[in-house]
Parts: structure tokens; sequence; C-alpha cells
């Protein structure tokens, strides 16, 4: 089929981390390695940036942190690479987790400092359930950090999952004089360099070459005994393994240094996988079928606040995408075409003529694509596996500015369609309450209401313990919900009946009363529901 060789040479991942482990400097640093920026500026710095990084809201460039997913294509050695870099605050884990549905492997980066923290527990939780293939990145070896090896045996313990170190470092901090390739027997010089790239490598026969110590001194057999130990220890790398999800190759750096990257992505382009089958109410869809398809993972807008945007992002799954073409979507039961499909790196859109299963392409949207959405070249089936949880923290809107209501029911719609949360609307009453995974999410939402909209909200304190989505067969199923549980019952944004609970008695006496209805804490944005909670 024609589309093989442009399937054999895509890969599409993420790069996911705690806060502060340098996810997004790795991602500048793998773009200056690919060519595709020059120079690199330092991404927390307040000056104006020259160059491409991904996070461009005015909160992230404010706060340093990234709060939404980006997407970056960019070729390297004839391979088409698409990275979407996903937040690392904890409380914007839900995009993270949508965005692991779009892509087909994982860099994972750790401190050096820090070794794993919660944030990367969970994240790792995600990949193990789907058997998504990682690598690892231990960052920041410029700095005084913890032993290598009580690292590895950390990764392993928490992680639930097997390493194999594919280099190592010689030194840490002050110490630090570069990392040792295992696969290729040659050993990098360290040298600071947050700008440029620079190629300071030596090779060699193996530890016993006499080279070594030539340029080591005494300090070679330190530097031997770990590679000996590596190689007795760890089991030889396997990429079946690898590919299984069961085995993580592990490499060690400085991203903001430019140092350990180059190894890094070399070993990513061979290693990671194409793109892989996906599941749908169908059946799975094979990338090499001929026919089109794909689904929104991601909403976003106002990319560009002057022209008031809306983007939604598509997976590519199957066959091939072709601008000003038909295409069906699913839920809308309506075919549509898309005269300026977009392509990305960071900030810099240009326009997409054609793309393949891997890619991942921004249609502008005048408010028909809901995350989930299918699309296909006729055919009515659903993606499925798109995550919907429920929120863990409440609070009630209340419009500021009243002259503003139209501004501020536009706005929450919308943030609400990127998932930046969950609104929840009282039928009797209208009030309004939004769910969120984390307490920033409501400074982000309240800022891009003002920027974006021009409306001003507070968010008054709400005493919920969780939301849950009721499954029922009759409306009787839940007379006794709408009779007595009225004041907790919400509807969501497509009208599904929702139950927020006080307490968790709050919960064990409504499923007691109602003893038909399913209290869901997880859904899929097809509403296809995959997981019960209670």
């Amino acid at each position: 089929m024609s589309n093989i060789k442009e399937i054999e040479r895509r890969k599409t991942f993420a790069i996911i981390s705690h806060p502060d482990a340098g996810k997004t400097t790795l991602t500048e640093k793998l773009l200056l390695f690919s060519g595709a920026i020059q120079i690199a500026g330092a991404v927390k710095s307040n000056k104006i940036r020259k160059t491409a990084t991904s996070d461009f809201l005015e909160i992230e460039k404010q706060r340093g942190i990234s709060v939404a997913s980006s997407v970056l294509s960019f070729d390297y050695k004839g391979q088409k690479i698409n990275l979407l870099d996903t937040p690392g605050h904890k409380d914007f884990a839900e995009d993270t987790y949508r965005t692991l549905t779009a892509v087909d492997s994982v860099i994972l980066v750790i401190d050096c400092v820090k070794g794993v923290e919660e944030q990367t527990e969970k994240l790792m939780n995600v990949c193990r359930m789907r058997k998504t293939p990682v690598i690892i990145l231990i960052n920041k070896l410029d700095r005084e950090g913890r032993d290598p090896f009580e690292l590895l045996d950390e990764i392993e313990e928490k992680l639930s999952i097997k390493v194999r170190p594919l280099t190592f470092p010689f030194g840490m901090g002050i110490s630090f004089r570069g990392v040792y390739n295992l696969i290729e027997n040659t050993f990098s010089f360290y040298k600071a360099n947050k700008q440029f790239i620079e190629d300071d490598i030596r090779s060699f026969k193996g530890v016993d070459d006499p080279a070594l110590s030539a340029i080591f001194g005494s300090d070679a057999k330190k530097l031997k005994d770990d590679i000996e130990l590596i190689n007795g220890v760890y089991e030889p790398f396997n990429k079946k393994d690898y590919l299984d999800g069961e085995v993580a190759p592990v490499f060690f750096g400085s991203a903001l240094n430019n140092f350990g990257i180059r190894e890094l992505l070399d070993t990513f382009v061979q290693l990671a996988p194409r793109p892989v089958p996906r599941e749908t109410t169908k059946g799975f869809i094979d990338p090499t079928d001929d026919k089109f398809s794909g689904f929104v993972f991601k909403i976003h807008a106002n990319i560009d606040p002057k022209h008031r945007d809306r983007m939604a992002f598509v997976r590519i799954c199957s066959g091939k995408f072709e601008r000003n073409t038909y295409y069906h979507h699913v839920r809308l039961n309506r075919d549509m075409k898309f005269p300026n499909p977009a392509s990305f790196l960071a900030q810099s859109k240009s326009l997409v003529e054609t793309a393949y299963p891997g890619d991942v392409i921004g249609l502008y949207d005048s408010d028909t694509f809901k995350i989930g959405d299918t699309l296909t070249e006729g055919e009515s089936f659903m993606f499925k596996g798109i995550p919907r949880f429920s929120p863990e923290i409440f609070r009630v809107v209340m419009n500021k500015d009243p002259f503003k209501s139209k501004q501020l029911e536009k706005g929450l719609r919308q943030l609400t369609d990127e998932g930046l949360a969950q609104l929840f609307i009282q039928p009797d009453t209208n009030r309004k309450v939004i769910g969120v995974v984390g307490e920033l999410q409501f400074d982000v939402i309240k800022y891009r209401l003002l920027q974006e909209f021009g409306a001003t909200a507070e968010f008054s304190f709400m005493n919920a313990y969780k939301a849950f989505w009721l499954k029922y067969k009759s409306e009787d199923d839940v007379d006794e919900m709408k009779r007595l549980r009225s004041n907790s019952l919400y509807v969501d944004k497509t009208n599904e009946l929702v139950f927020i609970a006080e307490s968790s008695f709050a919960l064990s006496r409504a499923q007691e009363k109602n003893p038909k209805v399913e209290f869901l804490s997880q859904v899929e944005h097809n509403d296809q529901t995959v997981e019960q909670g209670y």
C-alpha cells in the first residue's frame, strides 16, 4: 500500500514528568538537536524568547509551567517525529492522561536529585495500563544528585517496570565528567553549554581498553567496575521487551546543558514503535487500513488570542487525511471538509495538504467538536479509551459582572470543552459548578475568562466528595434520586445525569437506596463506559 512507507517513518510520543524535572527543557533541546531551532533559550527566562518553545499561553510564561499539551512536529534522520509536550503539574494531570491516548510511546523524565516522585508514579500507572513503551531520562546530572544505582533500584520498585541502562554517568554535580554509552562503547565528555550543540566523543574497544586508563587515570577503575556491574546485574537489552512495555531503557544527561540528549534521540528513533492499531466500537483499526479515521483528543481555544481561534487536535489512526476532502463526523452524523488543517511547531502553524497515521493535525473548529469525537470516511464507529474522570475539587461559579453573562457562558463552555475542567449544571436552579483535579486550575480558568472573554468570575467553596455519572435503564430507577436527592443532582455538558456526593457516606446511602443505578467515577468522552467506581 502506498501509505506504508509514510507510516513506517512516523514516531508519535509524549514527554511526561513530575513538575520541574526538566520536561519542557528536554522538549526544546530535542528541537535543537533535530535542527528545528538553531539556538536554545532558557525555558523559564523572563526575557522575550526568540526561539520556538512549547509553552505559549501567557499564564504559562508567567508561572514557568506547562498547563496545556502542545504539539510539535519535526524531521530527524528521515523520521517524522510528532512530539506531544504535556503538562507536568499534577493539577492538570487529566490533560496528560488524555494526551497519552494519542501517542504510541513515552519518554519519562526523572530528576536525579529528587528521584521518583508522586506524579511520576501516577503517570507511569497510566502507561502501564496501556502497555505504552517507555524510555527514561535521568536528568540534571550537572547537579549533586543521588547514586545512579540507587535511582535505578527506586525506579524498578516504585514504577513496577524493569530497567536497562544504555548510558551510565561518570561522576555527578561538580565531578560530573560525562556518560559512557554501553551499546556503542563510547564516552561523551561533559561540557556545560545551554545554547549550542558541541560534540566531544571518544570511542573505546570496551571497558578493558587501555585508552580508558590513559584518559581517566586511576578513576578508570571506578568506571570499569560500574559498567561491569551493570552488564552483570541487568539482562541484555531486548527491543521486544521494550515494545511490550516490560523494560524501560535508561539514559543519563543534562537537558539544560544539551548533554546526553543526542544519545537519547538517536536511540528513540531506532527503537520507538511506528503507529499501532487502535481499539474502536467495531474492533481494532490498523494504521495500514485504506480508509481514513482519527479522533479528537484535545481542544484548545485562543491559541492566538488576536484571532480567537479554536482548534481541535486530531490523531490520525488509519488511511490518509487530505485537505478539502469530506469526512464523516460520527457523533453529529454529518459530513464536513476542512480547508485549513494545520501542523505545529509550538506557536508556528503551517498548512497541511496530507497527513498519515501517527500525525497530529489541528482542525479549525466552530464549536462542532468535542473531545472523543471520531472522523471517518463514512463508517460509523467511535474510538475507545479516551477517559473522563471524576473531579476532586468543586466550586460554585459566581458571576461578578451581570453585564458580561453571555461572555461568561461562552468562556465556561469553551474552556470546559478543552477539558480544562468539567461543568455541571443544576437543572432547576441553573446553578453552575466547576469540577477540577487541582486548585491551580481555578486560577487558570479565572485568568483566561478575563483575558480571553472579558468575563469576571469568582469561585465559592462547595462541600463535595466526588462526582458520579448515573447509569440506569429506566427513569423509574432514579425516581428516589430525583425526589429526595435533587439538591445533589446535576447534568453535565452532554446532559447526562450526575450525582455530586457530599461525602462517602452520602454516596453509600444513595447506592443503597437506588440499587438499579450504577455510580460511575470514570466514563469515556464518547459515552462508552470504561470503569465503574464504588
